[in-house]
């Protein structure tokens, strides 16, 4: 498939009409220098890509989109689909292609290509098979945009965030993976819910792996900036640990309930996504729990794992790692978290 992008060359053969339909003001220059273009590339055209894709633009994150798929036809329908919405969005020039040349100046690489898991396949069979995909992705994205920022959304994301920082040989706060974001966030609306208040004055952590081994950082929840669990105790109200291991559970378990019951996730990605490319790209300088190279933090040894910390990002990508308290049962389990990751890296040979 050839490149396609928005465009304003209308008339014959081409001509640019922008010049004829225009016409400069007196003693006019030409655009700053230091304005900023921003431009993010998104590979993978999937349900979760395009999710993604949809909530950056609506945001108006972006002057250029950039779409890479393995599948020219369904590329070009989703590329045309966005631009048929031009009227309704914020300008941005959308472009697509199999072609990674189209990510070229990239400012952020958004990866959510992956292999699907065949039935009765094994988790090391499938990283395998993923493997090979980022070999030919991840250096395609680093030749056309070697100044990027890398964000791997593709599962098992703390495994192959690792597999794309080997890869691309970027520093380590130059590769993040969106690890337990979306995790945290779920965690934020089912204590919200319990308490019956707005989810945004809830703040709440999930770190270590994006799956079943992840840790739920009770000792440093807040309601309104009051924690809540010394809060429980100095009112002597009671609480069962079951019920709070039952919502852990429930944040582990809702990925499956939403797949089981559409057959996917996306849109709650696509917003976790954006949330972080928001953060990066305007320099917010905001804490999320991403997948970051954990080695050296809270006692982590043995190897190079990436998994989720609560970390600060911005236009450098990771600037830092929050110092959060970690109770003795949350830092040896979140030891435990990195074992369980580095013990499947371990049998990739990369």
């Amino acid at each position: 498939m050839q490149k396609s992008s928005s465009a304003s060359s209308l008339g014959p053969g081409g001509l640019d009409l922008s010049q004829a339909f225009f016409k400069s003001v007196h003693n006019s220059a030409p655009p700053s220098p230091t304005k900023r273009h921003i431009k993010v590339s998104v590979v993978g055209a999937g349900n979760v890509g395009m999710a993604i894709a949809q909530t950056i633009l609506t945001q108006d994150l972006v002057d250029e989109l950039a779409l890479v798929d393995a599948n020219p036809d369904k590329l070009r329908g989703e590329m045309l689909d966005l631009q048929h919405a031009a009227a309704f969005l914020p300008r941005t020039k959308i472009h697509a292609s199999v072609d990674y040349s189209v990510t070229v100046g990239s400012d952020l690489c958004i990866v959510t290509a992956g292999a699907r898991q065949i039935a009765g396949e094994s988790r090391l069979n499938l990283l395998q098979r993923n493997l090979a995909l980022f070999k030919d992705i991840i250096p395609s994205l680093v030749k056309y945009s070697p100044d990027s920022i890398l964000m791997i959304v593709s599962n098992p994301v703390d495994v192959l965030t690792y597999v794309a920082w080997k890869l691309s040989g970027f520093p380590s706060n130059r590769v993040i993976g969106s690890g337990t974001n979306l995790d945290s966030s779920r965690f934020r609306f089912l204590i919200a819910d319990h308490l019956d208040v707005n989810a945004q004055d809830v703040q709440a952590f999930i770190v270590g792996e994006h799956g079943d081994s992840s840790v739920a950082l009770w000792s440093s929840i807040s309601v309104g900036g009051v924690p809540i669990l010394s809060f429980l105790e100095k009112q002597q109200i009671a609480y069962e640990k079951e019920t709070l291991e039952n919502i852990h559970k429930e944040v582990v378990g809702s990925a499956y309930e939403v797949i089981s019951l559409k057959g996917y996730t996306s849109w709650a990605i696509g917003y976790s996504a954006a949330n972080l490319a928001r953060s990066i790209l305007r320099d917010q300088r905001k804490i999320h729990p991403v997948s970051v190279l954990a080695k050296g933090f809270y006692g982590i040894t043995g190897g190079d794992v990436f998994l989720s910390l609560p970390a600060q990002l911005g236009r450098g990508g990771v600037l830092g790692v929050t110092n959060i308290h970690l109770t003795e049962v949350e830092a040896q389990r979140l030891r435990d978290s990195a074992k369980t990751i580095l013990e499947v890296q371990t049998q990739l040979g990369i």
